[in-house]
């Protein structure tokens, strides 16, 4: 399987720059694989599960925010996105109270505005505690 270059990048880290074989992505209109050689595109991303399968034939689990991914013809992927950690990182606790702050400024309904960043606050936390259950035992 051909290889390509992948740099994921955080507003605070860059996560991954290295070659990969494949990655697997959280689009707005569902999951999205790049492998090499993709076409050249542009890619809107919501939260979710990242997996990246590396050339030693690991696969990479992480979990991001919203962002984009861009896949250049020089057979090169750039994705920026808000937030990125592996399942280990995630502290349960924290998202859980993040889900519970989330669901009750939801309840409020305040503006427009607030709407919007509460939902999308919710999603984070959701996404947050799926993948952090589902890689521990």
């Amino acid at each position: 399987m051909g290889t390509f270059h992948l740099k994921i990048i955080a507003y605070d880290k860059i996560f991954f720059d290295s070659e990969a074989e494949s990655i697997v992505l959280p689009a707005i209109d569902g999951e999205v694989q790049i492998l090499a050689n993709h076409e050249e595109c542009v890619i809107a991303l919501k939260e979710g599960e990242v997996r990246i399968g590396t050339t030693d034939g690991k696969m990479i689990p992480a979990v991001c925010g919203s962002g984009f991914a861009e896949v250049n013809s020089d057979n090169q992927v750039e994705i920026l996105v808000d937030t990125i950690e592996r399942p280990e990182e995630i502290d349960v606790r924290r998202a859980k109270e993040a889900k519970e702050r989330a669901e009750e400024r939801l309840l409020q309904h305040k503006s427009r505005m607030e709407y919007y960043r509460n939902t999308a606050s919710l999603a984070r936390a959701m996404a947050r505690l799926k993948e952090a259950n589902k890689y521990r035992h």
